[in-house]
């Protein structure tokens, strides 16, 4: 590895350690009704949003993002996020609409400004936002490689966010054959440069991942030995006792700080009703 020493007439300083030194915003206070008081992300810290399609991880994903966002005069961060889009499934009209309720209150206090000012602010903190499809995990790896060098150039990009992480699971297993390191080879090297983006750059990392069921039999034995469900009715995944453990492979584990359990509720009234547990996986 070649090492830059600056020299006494001419500073040269190495990029990395520029990014280093000037540091990123802290995301701490992005949700104290989510996270613990003072529990938030710190910077490198990983995320991971775990639950059933349809429990709330993405719609949560859209709040955090807008608060980062959103300029601190409106109560935001003002920082730079990107967002990876592996399911696509990203809804940037469902965004705005998001962005639009933070921004309203502001704009009514002004005798009824003009919409095209709101228009305008959600413009402005539209432009904080990057969006990136990926179709394939080696696309997914190739993104991560390519991002590397916008994180050192920008030091307001303090959120990275990777919906999902767990997109290419089936993909890649049944591509990979009966060989495990196969399998979860592309996995492993985009953990493994998540892990070096996190570490030598700061950056926080939101990744969602989808609850799947693998112990069929238990939650056979589950729902047989409980209460009858309506004839019809989707079975509960209440009745699953392993929906939320791990199933991503070791590397990606590892370099977890925290994670977000998401669950489906009973409705209230006619609204839907979710549910989520924070848990602490300190691990360095």
């Amino acid at each position: 590895m070649s090492c830059v020493c600056p020299s006494a007439n001419a500073p040269s300083y190495h990029p990395q350690l520029l990014a280093r030194i000037e540091g990123r915003q802290s995301l701490k206070d992005i949700d104290q009704h989510v996270f613990p008081e003072d529990g938030g992300p710190a910077q490198g810290d990983v995320v991971e949003f775990h639950g059933v399609e349809g429990s709330g991880k993405t719609e949560m994903l859209y709040h955090f993002m807008t608060h980062c966002i959103l300029p601190k005069d409106s109560g935001g961060l003002e920082v730079e996020v990107v967002f990876i889009d592996t399911d696509y499934h990203f809804d940037m009209l469902r965004l705005v609409s998001v962005l639009e309720a933070r921004l309203t209150p502001p704009a009514e206090e002004n005798a009824g400004g003009p919409e095209s000012e709101t228009e305008e602010a959600v413009r402005s903190c539209l432009q904080r936002l990057s969006v990136v499809h990926c179709s394939s995990s080696v696309q997914l790896l190739l993104t991560l490689h390519y991002l590397e060098g916008t994180f050192c150039s920008r030091p307001a990009l303090c959120l990275l966010v990777i919906d999902s992480i767990s997109a290419f699971y089936w993909v890649d297993r049944s591509s990979g054959g009966e060989s495990l390191a196969r399998q979860e080879a592309n996995l492993r090297k985009c953990a493994e440069l998540l892990n070096k983006l996190r570490r030598d750059y700061g950056v926080v990392v939101f990744a969602t991942t989808h609850a799947i069921m693998r112990n069929y039999s238990s939650a056979a034995a589950s729902t047989s030995s409980g209460p009858p469900e309506a004839s019809g009715s989707t079975p509960s995944w209440r009745n699953v006792t392993d929906f939320d453990k791990p199933y991503l492979c070791r590397t990606w584990q590892r370099i977890l700080t925290q994670r977000l359990v998401f669950l489906k509720s009973e409705p209230v009234g006619e609204k839907p009703a979710f549910s989520v547990a924070c848990s602490t996986v300190r691990t360095r």
